[in-house]
This record gives structure tokens, C-alpha cells and sequence, in this order.
């Protein structure tokens, strides 16, 4: 049995108009080195483009009049690419965790708090759990206490995207940077 492929799957590729793809009538051009060459009939854009042996490439189909450059395509997919990449650089979603419980010593939850630390000077969302058993769970004022003290050892400046939350195994929490 042939497996079908779904077409809906994909992203679409959007595409700048470039040279002769271009149906604008006059365009506001701007030259390989960023100089405006002002409004510029389709066809006298053509022939600079030529003159200089690069494409013309529509940057901004929609402003009035539309937007085009002179420069290399291959170039300016390169810019393009990279620039996506920059800005999908800042956007990091992925969650660290940090576990303890309410028997973890002094000096671990300060180890553990310099890890978290270390998270969100990386912009890193942190989720806290501290995981109880048994009778400890009855002890819920002790746990949010040590859970504050714990709190209290994070140096980075944080804000708190969830509030301490109870789930089955003891309390969770999530943070991230300010």
C-alpha cells in the first residue's frame, strides 16, 4: 500500500517577484549599494538591472508604489534566511527542570538554585517541582515554606508564569526571565 503525502503538511514558499515576473508599472527602485534611484518606470528598472548584470527583485509588493532592489538573488534569499534565523533565535520555549524535595539540604538547594540561575540567564523557562511522599504531603505549610526559601536562593531576577500549583507526586511551579 502507496503511503499518501499531504500537501497540507507544507509550508508555502513565499516567493519574491523578481525581473520580468514583476507587473507593477513603476516601481521605487533601490541600487545593490542602498541608494534610492527614485521612482522608476518597469521597464527603465529593467535596464539598470541589466546595465549592471543583477536581478531585480521586489522586496515590497504591497507600499504604493511597490519596492525593488537591484542585487543578487541567490544573495538576497541568503539575507533572508539568516534574518528569519536571527529572529527565531530569541524565541526559545523549551522548559529546564529543577527537582527537590522537602528533605533536600541547605547546600543542595543552593546548588540547585545556581542551576536555575544558569537557566535564566539563558532565557530559559524553569519548572519547579518539589516532590513529596507519603505523610509529607499533609505538611503543605512546611513545603510552600521550603519551597519560598528556595525561591529566595534564585539571585536572577525572575517573574512567575505559574503559581504553585499542587499535582499528585507535591508542587510545581513555572518561571521564567524578567
Amino acid at each position: 500500500m502507496q503511503r499518501r503525502y499531504n500537501s497540507y503538511n507544507r509550508t508555502p514558499v513565499r516567493r519574491n517577484r523578481i525581473n520580468e515576473e514583476i507587473q507593477a508599472r513603476e516601481l521605487r527602485v533601490i541600487d545593490n549599494e542602498g541608494n534610492n534611484l527614485g521612482i522608476l518606470s518597469i521597464e527603465e528598472a529593467l535596464r539598470v538591472k541589466n546595465e549592471k548584470g543583477l536581478d531585480l527583485i521586489e522586496i515590497s509588493p504591497t507600499a504604493k508604489p511597490p519596492v525593488a532592489k537591484i542585487m543578487e538573488y541567490g544573495k538576497y534569499l541568503y539575507q533572508q534566511q539568516k534574518k528569519d534565523k536571527e529572529g527565531r533565535k530569541g524565541q526559545k520555549n523549551e522548559v529546564k527542570g529543577i527537582r527537590f524535595t522537602v528533605r533536600t539540604s541547605e547546600n543542595d538547594l543552593l546548588m540547585r538554585a545556581e542551576q536555575v540561575d544558569k537557566f535564566l540567564k539563558k532565557r530559559y523557562k524553569v519548572r519547579i517541582q518539589m516532590i513529596m511522599k507519603g505523610r509529607e504531603k499533609a505538611l503543605s505549610d512546611f513545603a510552600n515554606q521550603k519551597l519560598e526559601k528556595f525561591l529566595s536562593l534564585i539571585k536572577e531576577p525572575y517573574k512567575t508564569d505559574q503559581e504553585p500549583k499542587r499535582f499528585p507526586m507535591g508542587i510545581f511551579m513555572m518561571i521564567s526571565r524578567k
